[in-house]
């Protein structure tokens, strides 16, 4: 169901610097691979008013929803899907863009929805699935999988070291079954003294990232995007976590390595990242990275 306090719920990050990177004129097209509640998307509408040729993406059921009814009457199409799929999807119908924007976060509605299970702040049930209609949640992984594989995946995609990721996989193990977001936390952090940063943070971060299979898509879509590009067309992307930075900086610059000859120039050679002011209303900017390239 359309709610409208879900755009004062979900602040977009970087919004001015993604307006002026991007810089929409009447009449654009727009593609939007993670919609969410269109915290970007609308702005960029309200600036093209071109939603005939333009597509909103998302895998999430109630961002979908939420879009529906926002857009309910206009003719922008809505697709609920996970990127990649879509994008391999309109590459086939041969759809092309002035703009396309991917924002790689979670968005502040999943995050403090409890019953989503992202957060390890509240109380929910440990789910962090991001499309509603998969089977693989974080509570198999945490009560199904072997200790090798939780290590793996804490050091692959929470970045933790070795030592410490064992140490917590095994917590996990010996502390099946799992029932709730928050006694995972609890049980990560039982015994271990901190300060500012949570024990479980990174635990949290790998465990969403390999159940929603984060990294390989991104790796998956990046190469294919500039087909979905007019000429001159921009791109914009944000990222929230070095892991996922790193893959769309090396894209970035295999793209445009060969000058003239290649498919996309940079347009900002350092991500661009919150400033003062907007850190002041929304901390969680503080890791969004924008990157931002145009199709030659």
């Amino acid at each position: 169901m359309y709610n409208r306090r879900m755009n004062e719920l979900h602040q977009p990050v970087l919004l001015s610097e993604v307006l002026t990177g991007l810089a929409p004129k009447a009449g654009e097209s727009y593609l939007d691979l993670t919609a969410g509640y269109a915290g970007h998307a609308s702005r960029i509408l309200e600036a093209t008013q071109n939603y005939k040729e333009s597509v909103l993406v998302d895998r999430d059921d109630f961002a979908i929803d939420y879009l529906r009814g926002k857009y309910q009457g206009e003719p922008v199409k809505i697709v609920k899907s996970d990127f990649y799929s879509a994008v391999l999807q309109f590459i086939e119908y041969g759809m092309t863009f002035d703009m396309i924007l991917a924002d790689f976060g979670v968005s502040s509605p999943q995050l403090d929805r409890g019953e989503r299970g992202f957060s390890f702040t509240k109380e929910g049930p440990l789910d962090m699935r991001m499309d509603q209609e998969q089977d693989l949640t974080a509570e198999r992984i945490v009560n199904k999988w072997s200790e090798r594989d939780l290590v793996e995946i804490l050091v692959k995609y929470g970045e933790e070291k070795p030592g410490l990721a064992h140490k917590i996989a095994r917590k996990i193990v010996h502390g099946r079954p799992w029932q709730s977001t928050k006694q995972l936390a609890d049980g990560i952090a039982g015994g271990m003294g901190y300060r500012k940063t949570h024990p479980a943070t990174k635990t949290f971060q790998a465990i969403r990232i390999a159940v929603n299979d984060e990294l390989g898509e991104i790796a998956q879509t990046l190469p294919l995007i500039a087909k979905l590009l007019k000429k001159d067309g921009r791109l914009g992307i944000i990222t929230f976590h070095s892991l996922e930075d790193r893959l769309v900086k090396q894209y970035m610059k295999e793209a445009s390595g060969w000058g003239e000859e290649s498919e996309m120039e940079i347009i900002n050679k350092k991500p661009i990242i919150a400033g003062p002011s907007e850190l002041g209303i929304n901390p969680r900017a503080r890791s969004a990275k924008l990157r931002l390239a145009r199709k030659r």
